[in-house]
């Protein structure tokens, strides 16, 4: 009888363990018939992104500066059954940027979700490393997130609905690679304004997701000593990422231990923004001028 006793125990628990996951499991948004548009969809990131979000019926729209690359992306979406359109162009240019993004709007329609995974990394320490190289990583991997939102944040706000997805870095939280850590720390940086921004504005329809995995191993970090922690898996990774996304989860560091260096350096700011933003109400725009005064 005490067998049987403590057998029905274990059941019991196993069941309300199982209810209360499922309670608390968040609900997953539908996206079929949204139009996403993804930059990088040439690599290997972009082009698992393309497929999971083709998996759940969303149009895609795919940026890449190479084209053969974007192509076979598209090819493979395709093969899902979704629309699909693809664009060729240079991130590290503005007028690129707007100039396809004028196109897109013409051409396909309004895009409501932006997944900006687009990045590069130079590889090189500082003083080894040509300023051309410098310029691009970060113009790719941080000048870029403002041309691309700026381009397609309008009609998002005119609805107020949208999503806005930013894949970042956990090395954009803590210092390592120099050109390529202090671009993604620009990256969180610009995630972490526009969200502020959007909430302020009570722009609740539009959803950010901050994406910030460990070293994926995607071949963009090859020749690198890499300690302790192995590369992610690609698939691994978009896979935990599009959870995130489809449950509107603000940010998201993978694998859990990247969540670290994150809650250290908000231990670090916390008090300050808390004091910062109770003394000083930024108003909605700066005079030119006003930059220089004391």
């Amino acid at each position: 009888m005490l067998i049987q006793s403590q057998s029905t125990k274990r059941k019991n628990c196993s069941k309300a363990w199982r209810s209360a996951c499922t309670f608390l499991r968040p609900r997953l948004k539908c996206i079929d018939g949204e139009l996403c548009l993804i930059t990088g969809a040439g690599g290997a990131l972009g082009r698992l992104f393309a497929l999971e979000f083709a998996k759940e019926g969303a149009q895609l729209v795919l940026w890449d500066c190479n084209t053969a690359a974007n192509e076979q992306t598209a090819k493979l979406a395709r093969e899902l059954g979704v629309q699909v359109h693809t664009y060729t162009v240079d991130l590290s240019k503005r007028h690129s940027i707007y100039e396809t993004a004028t196109k897109v709007r013409a051409e396909v329609g309004e895009v409501s979700m932006l997944v900006n995974n687009a990045g590069v990394v130079a590889g090189r320490r500082l003083l080894d490393c040509p300023d051309e190289l410098l310029e691009r990583t970060l113009l790719v991997n941080c000048h870029a997130l403002f041309w691309m939102t700026k381009a397609f944040l309008p009609q998002m706000k005119a609805k107020n609905h949208g999503h806005i997805v930013t894949v970042a870095s956990a090395l954009g939280l803590f210092s390592t690679a120099c050109d390529y850590c202090a671009s993604k720390f620009g990256a969180v940086g610009f995630h972490e304004s526009l969200t502020h921004e959007l909430r302020a504005e009570d722009l609740d329809g539009i959803k950010t997701t901050l994406v910030c995995p460990y070293i994926v191993d995607t071949g963009m970090f090859a020749g690198c000593e890499i300690s302790l922690i192995p590369p992610l898996e690609p698939l691994y990774t978009v896979q935990q990422s599009m959870k995130a996304i489809l449950a509107e989860q603000q940010m998201i560091c993978i694998p859990r231990l990247m969540y670290i260096p994150f809650l250290t350096r908000a231990e670090h700011t916390l008090n300050s923004d808390k004091i910062i933003t109770s003394l000083v109400n930024p108003p909605r725009t700066v005079k030119s001028n006003q930059l220089c005064k004391d």
